[in-house]
């Protein structure tokens, strides 16, 4: 990938990362704690982890399977920004985003990479969970530099 295009990539996430939301809600405000602990389903399959810091943001983690083109655990940490969406009837409804890197060990390389996810998050309502989906385009920077991406809807529980 030449530098032109790494540069673009990385001035569009710091666009998604600057845009302000008006207001939000996080799952601490609900039934639930701030940490909540679940499953994905998807590429990859496993355990989906969300640590909300305040109302807007969270950090997110998860180690899973990947069943892809090849077979690896799957690491990954992000860093994910929501935007609430106003109208809904029950529960609350954001639309996220985020940057975050991923590790994928496989036979014969290990793979690293930037995430950008970009999801959905629904709070159900006098309950103690959440569930989302989400699509992640990836900038894989090794071994080689090329893009990936990964899938998934999933639910947590929150305490």
């Amino acid at each position: 990938m030449n530098k032109n295009k790494l540069f673009s990539v990385l001035l569009i996430i710091t666009g998604f990362l600057i845009y302000s939301p008006n207001e939000a809600k996080a799952q601490a405000n609900g039934n639930g704690g701030n940490l909540g602990i679940g499953v994905m389903l998807g590429e990859p399959t496993g355990i989906s982890i969300k640590a909300w810091n305040n109302n807007r943001n969270a950090f997110a983690f998860g180690a899973a399977w990947s069943f892809g083109r090849n077979d690896a655990i799957h690491l990954h940490g992000d860093y994910l920004l929501h935007s609430w969406i106003d109208g809904v009837e029950e529960g609350d409804l954001a639309f996220y985003y985020g940057i975050g890197g991923r590790l994928a060990l496989s036979d014969p390389d290990a793979r690293i990479g930037v995430r950008v996810p970009l999801g959905l998050n629904y709070i159900i309502p006098n309950s103690q969970l959440d569930l989302f989906v989400e699509a992640v385009p990836i900038l894989n920077l090794a071994p080689d530099t090329d893009f990936d991406g990964n899938g998934s809807l999933g639910i947590r529980y929150y305490f």
